[in-house]
Order: C-alpha cells, then sequence, then structure tokens
C-alpha cells in the first residue's frame, strides 16, 4: 500500500526513522536472492543479498556486497534510514534576488578588460 501523496509518505518516513532495528524491518518487506558478481562459490551460490521494501513510503533498497545474509541485512537497513531521511528532507522556498550594484560593476569591469584583451591582440588598421 503505496503512499502516493508527497506528504503521507514524508509522515510515513518521519515515523519509520522513529523506530528502531527491529521494528522497522518488522514494517518491511524483506526478500533475499542470489546476489552474484565477485565472492567466489558461497557468494554464488547462498541468498545472501537483502532487498528491503518499506511499503507505506515504497521505497526499495538492496545489500548485495557482503557474503553474509546478516551483514548485507545491517546495511540494508543503514540505506533504508538513508533514504527515508533523504524523503524527509524538505527544501526551503527560493526567494528570489537581484544582483547588487557592486556586482554589476564588477561584471562589466570585467566584461570591458576582456573586451580590451581582444582588441590589443587585432592587427592594426583592422576594424
Amino acid at each position: 500500500m503505496e503512499a502516493s501523496d508527497p506528504l503521507l509518505r514524508r509522515q510515513a518516513a518521519r515515523l519509520a526513522l522513529a523506530l528502531d532495528d527491529e521494528h522497522l524491518l518488522a514494517a518491511c518487506e524483506v526478500t533475499t536472492f542470489i546476489g552474484g558478481g565477485p565472492g567466489g562459490q558461497h557468494r554464488n551460490k547462498t541468498a545472501s543479498a537483502v532487498r528491503l521494501v518499506h511499503a507505506p513510503t515504497g521505497v526499495t533498497v538492496t545489500a548485495t556486497e557482503r557474503r553474509s545474509q546478516s551483514q548485507n541485512r545491517g546495511a540494508a537497513l543503514e540505506r533504508l534510514r538513508a533514504a527515508l531521511t533523504r524523503l524527509t528532507h524538505v527544501d526551503r522556498p527560493r526567494r528570489p534576488t537581484r544582483p547588487s550594484r557592486g556586482s554589476k560593476e564588477r561584471r562589466l569591469k570585467a566584461k570591458k578588460l576582456l573586451g580590451q584583451r581582444k582588441a590589443e591582440r587585432r592587427e592594426p588598421g583592422r576594424w
């Protein structure tokens, strides 16, 4: 039951961040699977990779880099907390500003200086 409304997702993420690891894991759908890649026979034959899906927010994270399922579960939990933290962040609205008089003068001075340099490179008598 994924919440599509951003406000509901943000609220669910805040509530989830307040939970400890056990309760957060209980709120997630935990899936184990065989994670390929380097790691040898042990990694390629066992279902040590972990995928966590937090249903209230719809956030999905995976951890496949370790050979141990419990270590991957811990790494996935850390990633889930980081993703939920990003989800709770609210950007402050930007207030448009105008360039100051000094910055305008500096910009025009730099432009004039560049034009003078380019003019000095020209051949005399041309232009």
